[in-house]
């Protein structure tokens, strides 16, 4: 999600949930994002998550962005669009794990604490270094190149 402000250009992300997460700010925050399930199109799953992890439902002319593959092999499907996001109204779905480790106990953390727009400098140093092309990319495309 991308929106103008005060003559330059703002991206929205969230900051991953859980304790994994929890001290790490530069380089960890992501676009809403998830798995594909099986017979979904990958717009559709964009959307879906997007909605799991914000609580927030978003529609406007959705701009593709080329996907890119992370170090671990996971490859990232991405739309652009432009629109608004109150941070401060974020309602994210949970996930289980066991915490703390060999506890057995299992506990529900929000797949996302945290929302915020960023100027594009700052998105860049914040979102997780595999992500960042996508940056580069809305920005091509804002500027008329790309697809």
């Amino acid at each position: 999600m991308y929106r103008p402000a005060a003559g330059a250009l703002e991206v929205m992300l969230v900051h991953p949930g859980g304790p994994y997460w929890a001290r790490k700010d530069v380089g960890a925050w992501s676009i809403p994002k998830g798995e594909i399930e099986p017979g979904e199109e990958p717009l559709a799953a964009a959307l879906r998550e997007f909605e799991e992890e914000t609580g927030a439902r978003v529609d406007g002319e959705f701009l593709p962005l080329e996907a890119v593959r992370l170090r671990s092999g996971k490859l990232i499907h991405a739309w652009a669009v432009q629109a608004d996001f109150d941070p401060a109204s974020l309602r994210s779905n949970l996930f289980s794990m066991e915490w703390p480790p060999r506890s057995g106990e299992q506990r529900e953390f929000p797949e996302a604490d945290q929302a915020g727009w960023f100027g594009i400098d700052e998105a860049r140093v914040r979102i997780h270094p595999g992500q960042a092309p996508l940056l580069e990319q809305l920005l091509a495309r804002l500027n008329g190149g790309g697809k």
